[in-house]
C-alpha cells in the first residue's frame, strides 16, 4: 500500500500551513514523535491500515495515544487523514514531510555505516570534510555500524552511494581473480 505522490502532497500541504502559521519546527517535532510511535508499535501502525476498525474508533485511538505529544496543527491534520479515510499512509507521510522539512531548512541527511561506531573525532571529521568538500551546508549524520565491512566505510547521501569498504575492495579483488584477466 505505497503511495509516494500522495504521501508527497499531504506532506507538502502541511508543510505549507506550519510554514504560513509559524510552526514548522512544532510540526517537525510531531512528526519525529509520530514516526517513534509507528517505529515503537507495529500494532498501531495496523490499527491504521485495518479497514475493519471504524473511522471514529481509530480517531479516539489515535487522540488517546498521541494525548497531550502533538500540537493543534498536528492533531488536527491526524484527524483530517482518519476522516478521508487516508491514515493507512501515515508512516509514509510521515516520512515525505520529514524529507520535506529537510529540503527546506538545506539538511542533508547522510548516512554512515562503518565495522565499528565511529569515534568524536572521526565523526567531527567526517562532518566537516562533508561541509567543505560536498557543500552542504547542515548534515544530519545517521550511524550504523555492520560488521561484515571489515573497515573502512559506505556513506550514503541524496541517492549517491560512497563506498570505501575493505569488503568492497575484497569483492573486486576477488572478481579479478576470478576473471583472470593477468595470463
Amino acid at each position: 500500500m505505497q503511495n509516494p505522490r500522495l504521501a508527497a502532497v499531504y506532506a507538502k500541504s502541511l508543510a505549507d500551513l506550519a510554514t504560513e502559521k509559524n510552526q514548522l519546527d512544532q510540526v517537525q517535532t510531531d512528526m519525529l514523535y509520530l514516526k517513534a510511535v509507528c517505529a515503537a508499535s507495529r500494532e498501531f501502525v495496523l490499527l491504521l491500515k485495518s479497514p475493519v476498525v471504524e473511522a471514529d474508533k481509530k480517531q479516539a485511538i489515535v487522540s488517546e495515544v498521541t494525548k497531550g505529544n502533538l500540537n493543534a496543527i498536528t492533531a488536527a491534520f491526524d484527524a483530517l487523514l482518519i476522516k478521508k479515510g487516508r491514515e493507512g499512509y501515515l508512516p509514509e507521510i510521515i516520512n515525505a514531510f520529514i524529507d520535506e522539512y529537510n529540503r527546506r531548512k538545506g539538511i542533508t541527511c547522510v548516512k554512515i555505516t562503518t565495522a565499528e561506531p565511529l569515534s568524536k573525532e572521526n565523526k567531527n571529521s567526517i562532518l566537516q570534510k562533508l561541509k567543505s568538500q560536498a557543500g552542504f551546508n547542515k548534515v544530519e549524520l545517521n550511524e550504523a555500524v555492520n560488521a561484515d565491512l571489515i573497515g573502512g566505510f559506505v556513506l550514503e547521501y541524496n541517492n549517491n552511494l560512497v563506498d570505501a569498504s575493505v569488503a568492497r575492495d575484497l569483492r573486486e579483488l576477488k572478481k579479478q581473480f576470478q576473471e583472470n584477466v593477468y595470463a
